[in-house]
């Protein structure tokens, strides 16, 4: 299975409103229960873990209704962490949607902004996490984000995202078809799968960026999780 280029839906200007809020719930169910959650966490914890910190601000670009950002917060709460994070999303419906499902969660604030070019100073975060971000940019954007990000962060870059895999792309057809009427959901879904890239290829694209020592592991089900501790 090669390398799709075909854009998501959810990246074509101006979606429909109602269409792209009922895709972002049921992205916020597929997140919680197919990993996405769950291994953002782990690299999350793994890099706090790494640097000792009581403290920490993150950066989530690319946030969508920011359901990452609040599933830290709370794990943060339980651990007694002071926690500062800022979701960083482009499109304006999104960031709306992003706000609303984090009002009453102070710890989270949510800025419109692009993945591309983000509104912060040289290494005015501890940490930069992308979660299921890269796989809607090319190869060679995808280098100059992780580049650009490092730079950003104090401590640590952590990519939580997709492998492109037959046996992934068929599942997630087969189950947004069974559990959604959303045509965004149904598309988007089995594309994200052809969008990404293998393991080696994301640890290729690591390579590549030189942006510090980092590790790129595979995680289930078919997801990697890559962190970059950028150069001082």
């Amino acid at each position: 299975m090669r390398r799709s280029a075909e854009p998501e839906m959810m990246d074509l200007p101006d979606p429909p409103r109602e269409l792209l809020i009922d895709d972002l719930r049921n992205l916020r169910h597929i997140n919680r229960y197919l990993g996405c959650h769950r291994n953002a966490l782990r690299g999350v914890a793994r890099a706090i873990a790494a640097n000792g910190q009581r403290r920490f601000t993150l950066l989530d670009v690319g946030t969508g209704s920011a359901d990452i950002p609040a599933l830290i917060a709370r794990w943060a709460r339980r651990r007694k962490l002071e926690a500062r994070m800022i979701g960083l999303e482009r499109e304006p419906i999104t960031v709306e949607q992003a706000a609303l499902q984090t009002r009453d969660i102070p710890e989270v604030s949510v800025v419109r902004g692009d993945a591309l070019a983000p509104p912060f100073r040289h290494k005015s975060i501890d940490f930069v996490l992308a979660s299921q971000l890269l796989h809607h940019f090319s190869d060679d954007q995808i280098v100059v984000l992780l580049r650009n990000w490092a730079c950003l962060a104090r401590r640590a870059v952590i990519v939580n995202d997709l492998v492109r895999h037959p046996v992934a792309y068929h599942g997630i057809r087969l189950l947004t078809k069974a559990v959604t009427r959303n045509v965004m959901t149904r598309t988007d879904g089995p594309l994200s799968v052809q969008r990404s890239m293998t393991v080696a290829e994301w640890r290729a694209l690591f390579r590549r960026a030189d942006a510090g020592e980092f590790v790129v592991e595979r995680a289930l089900p078919f997801r990697v999780l890559g962190i970059i501790w950028p150069w001082s």
